[in-house]
């Protein structure tokens, strides 16, 4: 029966240093998340005069000295807290973030309430930088997910299916076979993910051209929520229940309906036209392109 097999190991050895595949599926989401998100808020002020593009063009990047670490944080502690009992012995275990475990709404909450709070201390406008960013965190959060692979976790239910995830003993929940190959739900989000930031860069300007400037992000919200709803119910890994669903369903659910109503709202005051705004692409350019179509507020 063909079957995808897990990595062997879950750090890469280079001489003396052993550098856990994880942090490095991280830390590669963070950079390329930053160059789109850059790239993205520079076509956005384009139209911008000469003085605020040379105040804002680095914008992105001072913003992530604090964002991102925040972000961090925020991801570690919601996944600490909504698995506790894991850590409810030894809460040391809580700062090992490289044997995995973030909370991806731990992440974007913390991490864009200290952009959002940064960018309106300096006066920009934080409905553009969403909207560079929303596509953006889609990517990374793909990347971020080859991290699971090598720590073989976050996978689902027993499949037979010719994709079927191999996981080794020390590593596969207890009840099931050596035989037994599993759902690969970490790559079922990547792929999820990757459409996303394809739907938002290049399908959201065109079906939803009166959305208001900032809302992008709302979709991307919605999006990542309708995905992370099914694909959470595949999982079979240990988790925090509430009235015996999980508790990543249950913040699935009430987060998708809070962007679904942003995104109502963002088409009911779309005055701030993607279809009026400046030059902006007509769908060209992968993920750095669209964001110039949402001009800041």
């Amino acid at each position: 029966m063909a079957s995808i097999p897990s990595p062997s190991r879950s750090y890469i050895s280079l001489g003396p240093l052993d550098i856990r595949a994880y942090g490095v599926a991280i830390a590669m989401s963070v950079l390329i998340a930053l160059w789109i998100t850059s790239r993205r808020w520079r076509r956005a002020i384009a139209h911008r005069d000469d003085a605020y593009r040379a105040r804002a063009n680095d914008l992105v990047g001072t913003i992530a000295i604090w964002a991102v670490p925040a972000g961090l944080i925020g991801a570690r502690l919601y996944h600490v807290i909504t698995d506790f009992d894991r850590y409810r012995d030894n809460l040391g275990d809580a700062l090992k973030i490289w044997q995995g475990g973030l909370g991806i709404w731990g992440g974007i909450s913390v991490g864009v309430l200290v952009a959002v709070w940064m960018l309106r201390r300096g006066g920009h406008s934080t409905g553009a930088m969403l909207d560079a960013l929303a596509p953006a965190l889609a990517v990374a959060q793909a990347i971020g997910r080859l991290g699971n692979w090598f720590n073989q976790e976050l996978y689902g239910r027993p499949t037979d299916l010719p994709w079927g995830l191999e996981i080794d003993e020390s590593h596969r929940v207890a009840g099931y076979g050596l035989e037994d190959t599993f759902h690969p739900t970490f790559a079922y989000e990547a792929l999820w993910n990757l459409c996303l930031a394809a739907v938002l860069v290049w399908g959201a300007p065109r079906v939803l051209p009166r959305l208001r400037t900032g809302y992008l992000f709302a979709v991307y919200v919605l999006g990542y929520t309708a995905g992370r709803l099914w694909i959470e119910l595949l999982r079979i890994d240990t988790a925090n229940e509430l009235w015996g669903v999980r508790i990543n369903v249950w913040t699935s659910i009430v987060v998708g309906l809070a962007a679904l109503i942003a995104v109502l709202v963002g088409l009911r005051r779309g005055s701030d036209s993607v279809q009026q705004a400046d030059q902006g692409l007509a769908g060209g350019g992968l993920l750095v392109e669209g964001a110039e179509r949402r001009s800041g507020e």
